[in-house]
């Protein structure tokens, strides 16, 4: 039998985005093998079974969590202290980790989340302009010239198992749009739930972070529900 896992490591695996004639730089850490090896671990640890999960859909992979560990919305210390996976990427926090790893603390922790919920992004490579995070969407000339990859993503990934009736977004502007109107063209959730992105509520926010994880809580809860009719 092929799990979840597996479908999830060979995805990984395979990853690969060519810009040609653009400017902007694709972050790719599924080629450094040590990077695999730290993501075979993570899902093979929490995703080693053929149960459907909720999906969470961030932007895309920045330079301090994903884009060094592999794995969505977590941090190098997070992976290690949260995941119990000993990683030499370095002990650098990154804002949207931390408020992440509060949720799933609140759900129960790693293994309780991670049973239920798959962490991913619309694009999920990165992308850096003159060394800095740069977002699919943030200009349009990179917003089409990626959006055949986001398709093509988009089904391998609800290959893996993906419960259907309702999804989350991380990200409820520009983000929220661009997937909406995916998912218009494309059905393949019932239902797609916004929610603020972690970074704007660390930066902009951090004095209501408990309103804004219960928020995200009762969004889980919700989803979880609708799926699980």
């Amino acid at each position: 039998m092929e799990t979840f896992a597996d479908k999830a490591i060979g995805f990984h695996q395979q990853l690969q985005l060519e810009l040609p004639g653009s400017d902007v730089d694709v972050m790719n850490p599924f080629q450094n093998t040590t990077v695999m090896e730290m993501v075979k671990r993570f899902y093979k640890r929490f995703f080693d079974d053929d149960r459907p999960r909720t999906f969470l859909f961030g932007i895309n992979p920045g330079r301090f969590g994903a884009g060094i560990t592999g794995i969505s919305f977590t941090d190098p210390i997070h992976l290690e202290t949260k995941c119990g996976i000993a990683n030499d990427f370095g002990k650098k926090h990154e804002l949207s980790s931390q408020f992440i790893y509060q949720v799933i603390d609140a759900v129960g922790g790693a293994g309780k989340f991670y049973s239920k919920f798959y962490f991913t992004a619309v694009s999920p490579l990165g992308f850096t302009h003159s060394g800095k995070n740069i977002n699919y969407y943030d200009e349009p000339a990179l917003e089409q010239l990626v959006t055949p990859f986001i398709h093509k993503t988009l089904h391998a990934q609800v290959a893996f198992g993906a419960n259907r009736r309702c999804a989350i977004c991380i990200g409820g502007g520009k983000n929220y749009k661009f997937l909406s109107r995916l998912n218009d063209d494309l059905q393949l959730f019932d239902e797609i739930i916004p929610l603020e992105h972690p970074r704007f509520v660390m930066q902009y926010r951090r004095k209501a972070v408990d309103e804004y994880i219960n928020k995200y809580l009762a969004a889980l809860e919700k989803c979880d529900l609708s799926n699980s009719r």
